[in-house]
C-alpha cells in the first residue's frame, strides 16, 4: 500500500547506492527511496545520488540507509516526517564501513565531501 510517497513493501535495491556501485564510485552515507527502495548517496557524498533520484522520478521521500537510523525526510516539504517501518534490510550491512564501501573510498575522502 502506497501512502504518502511510502510503499512499505519494497525492498531496497540493495547494499550501497546503485549509481556509485555502477561507476565505481564512494559514498559517505547512504539513503533509500521510501517509495521504489532506490538506495542512493547523500548529498555529503561526490555523487548525491540520492537527491539525483528525487528530481529524476519525484519521490519524495527517504529514510536513511545507515544501521541505526530510521528517520525520514521529504524532499518536497524539506523537512522530517514519521513514516512506518520499511520492508528489511533497513541498514546496509553491518560489516560495511561508512564511508564505504570497502576498498574504493580514497584515503583524502574527507577533503572530498560536500559541505
Amino acid at each position: 500500500m502506497t501512502t504518502n510517497g511510502i510503499e512499505v513493501g519494497t525492498p531496497p535495491s540493495g547494499a550501497g547506492c546503485v549509481e556509485c556501485d555502477e561507476e565505481g564510485g564512494w559514498w559517505v552515507h547512504l539513503r533509500r527511496c521510501a517509495l521504489c527502495g532506490h538506495v542512493g548517496c547523500c548529498d555529503s557524498s561526490p555523487g548525491q545520488h540520492a537527491t539525483a533520484h528525487f528530481r529524476d522520478t519525484g519521490h519524495r521521500v527517504i529514510q536513511s540507509y545507515e544501521p541505526g537510523e530510521s528517520w525520514f525526510w521529504d524532499y518536497e516539504q524539506e523537512k522530517g516526517v514519521l513514516g512506518p517501518e520499511l520492508a528489511p534490510p533497513t541498514a546496509h550491512p553491518d560489516d560495511q564501513p561508512t564511508p564505504g564501501p570497502a576498498g574504493r573510498v580514497p584515503v583524502d575522502w574527507r577533503d572530498r565531501v560536500n559541505q
